[in-house]
């Protein structure tokens, strides 16, 4: 039994390896302190909670990587459009959005994703005030369409 066990596990060591080499990902894969995209629906559902309202000082000037459906919200007190990565738990019954403000000339609606699109960001995690408010966010320079 222990020699199919030490076979089995070279075996899937040997197919592990092979994959991470296979060349398809050739994307370069930006470092990120708080990588949401390798944690379960669960994980990061309660990670995003930490960050935005358990302890959001934690987060601060870290690079926090997500993924998930793009939305784009008016406000009309501000005349302004917010972004967000929603983020659902594993059942999908709660979501929660964090806001993600693309850095340099993008307009929206021209230069923005379709609503739901499934994206990828990366970028630094950072609070302002607004209206007597703190939101937190994350300032990216890049914005990945992973499918629309």
């Amino acid at each position: 039994m222990k020699k199919y066990f030490t076979l089995i596990l070279i075996l899937c060591l040997t197919c592990a390896a092979a994959a991470g080499c296979s060349g398809r990902n050739a994307a370069p894969v930006i470092k990120a302190d708080v990588d949401l995209t390798l944690l379960s629906s669960t994980m990061v559902y309660a990670e995003v909670y930490n960050m935005t309202t358990a302890s959001p000082e934690d987060y601060f000037g870290k690079t926090v990587r997500m993924s998930g459906p793009y939305y784009a919200s008016y406000y009309e007190t501000t005349d302004q459009y917010y972004h967000y990565v929603v983020i659902e738990d594993a059942t999908a019954c709660c979501a929660q959005g964090l806001e993600f403000i693309w850095e340099g000339e993008h307009a929206y609606p021209d230069d923005y994703p379709e609503e739901a699109a499934m994206i990828e960001v990366s970028g630094t995690f950072g609070s302002y005030d607004e209206l007597g408010r703190t939101y937190y966010y994350l300032s990216v320079d890049d914005l990945t369409i992973l499918k629309k």
